[in-house]
């Protein structure tokens, strides 16, 4: 959280975009490298989030961001953010929806579709055709409260 708070604060503070990607994309190579580096000592594994782990990790999603911002921020490509969007203005209500509604969603998928509905492509595309249904219908919902601005908010 606290590498990503200074990675916001770098983009805000910054009136060079040119800059803030070079910056963006040093600091996560240099992440990445930081935690390959003492892997030997501290073992990369999500489960437990080692130190190694979270390094590793925040250079990956600091080149992400370095991504995003070249290709909103500099190149001006926005169209394709709108879904982002709709999440985004209402990320915790996107959060507390997939933790609760998540089985509830998941039933009424199979009793409104059909127990093997999802089966149509292989039992190896499934779960992943499931999970994109289930994903489809929560963004329907924040869209639904996007259009109405329902904003959760703390």
């Amino acid at each position: 959280i606290i590498l990503g708070a200074m990675a916001g604060q770098h983009v805000l503070a910054s009136r060079d975009a040119r800059r803030t990607s070079v910056t963006l994309l040093l600091a996560g190579l240099a992440l990445i490298a930081v935690g390959l580096a003492v892997s030997p000592w501290f073992p990369i594994i999500k489960r437990i989030w080692t130190p190694s782990f979270t390094v590793y990790s925040a250079g990956w999603t600091t080149l992400l961001l370095a991504a995003f911002y070249w290709a909103v921020e500099m190149q001006g490509w926005r169209r394709w953010t709108f879904p982002l969007l709709v999440v985004g203005m209402n990320s915790i209500a996107a959060y507390c929806m997939a933790h609760l509604f998540d089985g509830f969603i998941a039933r009424n998928l199979k009793t409104n579709l059909g127990q093997d509905f999802f089966g149509f492509a292989g039992p190896a595309y499934e779960p992943f055709l499931h999970g994109t249904a289930m994903f489809l219908v929560l963004w329907l919902i924040l869209y639904w409260m996007y259009r109405r601005k329902l904003f959760l908010r703390i």
